[in-house]
């Protein structure tokens, strides 16, 4: 009965995805007061990055964001249960689509190539990764952090594959089962901008501060001659579901210098950031690994 815990939590979600969304939207923001006053470790992880990304806002401006960020976080806890388990009738009518969610898909058939989304960590992920499975017709293939315990890392990847048209591979795997998904002719739905060490990444700027950004989206794409889409994900207030905004696809990336290419991504991802501030994903230690005889940033000060 060791697992008996997580199972708890796991049948609360499911007990939770059947109320009104914008029942779990109020449930969600209230657990996200609870988190900015609680979780203070990922408090000071956030409220750091946002004052190396965004310095032009005032004390009282980044405290404003950093309690919304939190709300949104709260939100995204809770609104998991929906997006998990929730049948597909329903996801549609809450998951609004903007642009064209087939073109990626139609440029490949006609020159038989891939299809690689980039999708930036905003809370609303798991609507994109939706999104993708039930209003397009390719399978989709994508990379997972495997979570440390077991029971809630089967339910995640149940939960993102569960309409039988997404495959999920842990990051810490081989890339070989990815590359012969997307030979098959999977899309790869590919999250670019965290830190995952210095591992085929390099020191890219992003808001002015040196990160390792992967090379491996330009790398790729370049390889397998991918048509690339970026896609954005966003919750909307109340119950009104969420916003998945498929972009018009990159003409010219990649090119041959996926440094270049990195920087542009990165670029890229800023100025959605900028858009959107409150809803990106904050807590994570984007600059965690630095050049070298440079200080952690994450330190007490």
């Amino acid at each position: 009965m060791k697992h008996a815990p997580a199972y708890a939590l796991l049948a609360l979600l499911w007990l939770l995805h059947w109320l009104p969304l914008a029942v779990q939207a109020a449930l969600g923001s209230a657990l996200g007061r609870i988190f900015y006053t609680a979780a203070r470790a990922r408090r000071r992880i956030a409220a750091r990055n946002v004052q190396l990304c965004l310095p032009e806002l005032s004390a009282l401006q980044r405290r404003q964001l950093l309690r919304e960020h939190f709300r949104w976080l709260g939100r995204s806890a809770v609104e998991r249960a929906l997006l998990w388990y929730a049948g597909p009738a329903r996801l549609r009518r809450l998951i609004h689509v903007e642009g064209d969610v087939h073109l990626a898909e139609r440029v490949a058939e006609r020159s038989g190539r891939s299809v690689m989304w980039l999708v930036p960590h905003f809370l609303a992920l798991d609507a994109a990764g939706v999104a993708t499975q039930l209003f397009q017709s390719r399978p989709v293939a994508s990379v997972y952090q495997a979570q440390s315990h077991p029971v809630f890392d089967a339910a995640m990847c149940r939960g993102r594959s569960r309409f039988g048209r997404g495959e999920l591979f842990a990051r810490s795997d081989t890339a070989r089962p990815l590359l012969r998904a997307i030979r098959r002719g999977h899309a790869f739905f590919n999250l670019p901008d965290m830190d995952f060490g210095m591992k085929d990444s390099a020191f890219v700027p992003f808001f002015g501060v040196p990160a390792a950004t992967l090379l491996a989206p330009s790398k790729m794409a370049r390889a397998l001659d991918m048509v690339v889409q970026p896609v954005v994900a966003q919750m909307l207030p109340g119950g009104q579901g969420y916003r998945v905004h498929f972009l018009p696809p990159w003409d010219d990336w990649p090119t041959d210098d996926p440094l270049a290419d990195a920087r542009r991504m990165n670029e890229w991802i800023e100025a959605m950031v900028r858009a959107d501030p409150a809803q990106y994903l904050w807590v994570h230690r984007r600059f965690k690994s630095r050049p070298q005889g440079e200080g952690d940033r994450y330190a007490p000060r």
